[in-house]
C-alpha cells in the first residue's frame, strides 16, 4: 500500500461511473477521465482533482465535470473540498480502505473507496434520504502513459 494517498493518486485516470436512482428508477452512466495533480505553491491544497465527460440517462447525453482540491493532514491522509473550499470527506487509503460519511442535509452520503491495484481503485457511493437516494459505482483506470509523479 502507499505510504501516503496523495501518491497514490496523481495521475491521470479513465473514469466509468454507474449510478442507479432509487426514486426515477433510472440507471445513469458517466464516461471520462480525472487529472490529479499537486497544485500552485502559495494554497493550502496539495493537489486538485478535474474531471470531465459526458453522463448519459436514457437517451439523453450530457457534459458533465467536477472539481475537487485535496489539503493535506499531515499524517498522509487528505482533507477532500469542494471546488469552494468547504469540507467534503477525509480521505486515507494508507491501508487500501477507506470509509467517510459526508452528512448533506436532508441526506447523508456514505463514500467506501478501495484500492484493487497500483493502477486502480474505486468508489462506492449510498446516498439516502428525503431528497435523495442512488447508488453509484465509481472505477479509476491509471490512463498508460500518466504515471503518478511526486
Amino acid at each position: 500500500m502507499p505510504a501516503e494517498t496523495l501518491a497514490l493518486l496523481l495521475g491521470r485516470w479513465a473514469v466509468t461511473r454507474d449510478i442507479d436512482d432509487h426514486r426515477t428508477g433510472e440507471h445513469a452512466r458517466f464516461d471520462g477521465t480525472a487529472t490529479i495533480e499537486e497544485a500552485r505553491a502559495g494554497s493550502d491544497l496539495v493537489a486538485t482533482y478535474d474531471e470531465a465527460g459526458e453522463l448519459v440517462v436514457a437517451d439523453r447525453r450530457t457534459p458533465a465535470t467536477r472539481r475537487l482540491g485535496y489539503a493535506s493532514r499531515g499524517d498522509g491522509s487528505l482533507d477532500v473540498r469542494f471546488a469552494d473550499g468547504r469540507h467534503f470527506v477525509d480521505l486515507d487509503l494508507r491501508s487500501g480502505a477507506w470509509e467517510a460519511h459526508h452528512p448533506c442535509a436532508p441526506d447523508s452520503y456514505l463514500v467506501e473507496t478501495r484500492v484493487l491495484s497500483p493502477t486502480s481503485f474505486e468508489e462506492r457511493w449510498t446516498v439516502r434520504g428525503p431528497a435523495k437516494s442512488y447508488d453509484a459505482l465509481t472505477t479509476y483506470e491509471r490512463v498508460a502513459g500518466h504515471p503518478a509523479t511526486k
